[in-house]
């Protein structure tokens, strides 16, 4: 597994040779330290722990500034990566040149928050007619049913909309830039500008 943690940038758009407009999601991949690594005799399995963005010393508290070694600063982001392909040391950095050679991605992120939303643009109910009289236009219906007399479980009902967690699997990787430090992924990413990523090596490629 191949895994690191990176930056959304936003989108735009690139040109191939042929003229054909391909939508890309700029991902800025910053250089990830290696914190601690985990072996299968003590934690029953491998793993690497990565992290990224310094913060200061006085806003971790003990036992969060715990977990890092003497001369690696606390970090702001955490991420265990298991069955990590290549072999690191704590204090090693990995940076872009992990993906060298991979063609397709895995990215998860918390998707946009929308808020409370009716059912309507929360799961694209289709609603009731708009003319001659009629009362019923964006609720949801009914619910239930005569027997036994209750909603069931996973019913769908207007609520709590996105801000959630949401992975897109086999992004194709359009171009990758070493000195901007950046990986062009066609199509779109979940989340806002400048939220944290998790981009990973496709599972199912």
């Amino acid at each position: 597994m191949k895994g690191l943690i990176a930056k959304k940038v936003g989108m735009t758009q690139v040109f191939d040779e042929s003229g054909n407009l391909t939508p890309v999601t700029v991902i800025h991949v910053e250089p990830n330290v290696v914190i601690a690594k985990k072996a299968k005799e003590n934690c029953g399995y491998d793993a690497v722990v990565l992290g990224l963005d310094d913060m200061k010393a006085s806003k971790a508290s003990k036992a969060y500034a715990g977990q890092f070694p003497e001369n690696i600063a606390p970090k702001r982001h955490l991420k265990e990566f298991r069955d990590f392909e290549k072999d690191v040391n704590v204090g090693d950095v990995v940076g872009l040149e992990l993906f060298e050679g991979t063609r397709f991605l895995d990215v998860t992120a918390t998707s946009k928050g929308k808020g409370f939303q009716g059912v309507m643009k929360r799961w694209g109910f289709h609603g009731g007619r708009a003319t001659h009289g009629s009362k019923f236009h964006r609720e949801a219906g009914g619910t239930g049913t005569i027997n036994p007399q209750h909603t069931f479980k996973n019913v769908k009902m207007p609520g709590r909309m996105g801000f959630r967690r949401v992975t897109v699997q086999n992004l194709k990787v359009v171009k990758v830039d070493p000195e901007l430090n950046v990986i062009l992924v066609r199509g779109a990413v979940p989340g806002n500008k400048d939220c944290t990523l998790i981009v990973k090596s496709a599972v199912k490629k």
